[in-house]
């Protein structure tokens, strides 16, 4: 079946586990094909999808498969003890033959051509890059990869990545080596040049540090947790212009919240900010972002939003909802 919801339309779908293995320490490779027989919608690297796992209980997970491969979906899932009980869902009740529910493919982190590019992964954050580490060797491009750990063994596909590419894949287990060597990072990239990171918020957090000089749009990263909070953040309108609602949206609540409570259905995930199922184009207004996904250039474009948890910078917003 299709989820329409204003301008996005997303195919949802029953899957079925054929395959569970384990790739590393704590790491799970799921692989699914659909109940249905057919082959999954294209895809390109960057790419993920939602499990809905119960009514309240969605994640989002990286594809980490070859996109060329069209009857089957694989995502690789890292067992979170203290997490917010999506991994531990999967770890413990996924079986062999169950039955998921499936949404998207979804592509907030797309691969751009480049003359040369970085991946940068900090561990669970391989899965997102390694569909693009394959697709950057097929075409032949200048790339490297810096991948760092807990350890050897908890560093999924690791071992594999070095075997493949050799010197083009550093490897950083922590207890051997210490944390990712970032002065591996180009200290000027040239136009034309690509960073992609994905791991835990520290790692991110010291590459953007380190990213400040760049040229604009050379950094691109993926987050698995929202960045903090903004603080604040007073009442404004919003005008939906497909239906011609207007809504009022008070401070503490979200317009995701707002447009719901106005009983507009509109598709949404992980409502923090990180899995872009909300975004939203905007018509008219400033939007004040605060979502993990859109790069600085896009920000100041004010042509999207992620209504789950930006507000707006003027009175009233209008909403192509």
């Amino acid at each position: 079946m299709t989820v329409t919801t204003g301008p996005r339309v997303e195919l949802e779908f029953d899957a079925r586990l054929d395959r569970r293995e384990n790739v590393a320490d704590g790491v799970l490779r799921l692989t699914f094909t659909r109940v249905d027989g057919d082959a999954f919608d294209p895809w390109e690297p960057g790419a993920h999808v939602d499990l809905v796992l119960g009514t309240d209980l969605v994640r989002q997970y990286s594809l980490c498969g070859d996109p060329a491969d069209r009857d089957v979906l694989r995502v690789a899932v890292l067992d979170v003890p203290d997490g917010r009980g999506g991994s531990r869902f999967v770890h413990e009740r996924l079986t062999e033959g169950s039955t998921v529910r499936l949404r998207g493919p979804r592509n907030t982190f797309p691969l751009l051509s480049a003359r040369r590019y970085v991946f940068v992964a900090g561990g669970i954050g391989i899965t997102p890059l390694l569909p693009m580490v394959r697709a950057a060797h097929a075409a032949g491009a200048d790339w490297r990869l810096l991948y760092g750990g807990r350890t050897r063994a908890a560093m999924a596909f690791g071992a594999d990545l070095a075997r493949e590419y050799g010197d083009r894949v550093a490897l950083h287990p922590q207890d051997e080596v210490g944390l990712l060597d970032l002065d591996a990072l180009p200290a000027d990239p040239g136009e034309g040049d690509l960073v992609y990171c994905c791991g835990p918020e520290p790692l991110i957090a010291a590459v953007e540090e380190r990213a400040a000089g760049w040229p604009p749009g050379t950094l691109r990263v993926e987050r698995f947790a929202p960045r903090e909070a903004a603080p604040g953040g007073g009442a404004f309108d919003v005008e939906l212009a497909e239906t011609g609602v207007t809504v009022h949206v008070p401070e503490g609540r979200s317009v995701l919240e707002a447009v719901e409570d106005a009983g507009v259905q509109v598709l949404s995930s992980c409502r923090e900010g990180t899995c872009g199922t909300c975004e939203t184009p905007v018509l008219d207004g400033v939007p004040d972002h605060r979502d993990s996904l859109l790069t600085d250039e896009e920000r100041a474009s004010g042509e999207m939003m992620m209504i789950c948890v930006s507000r707006a910078h003027t009175p009233r917003l209008v909403l192509e909802l």
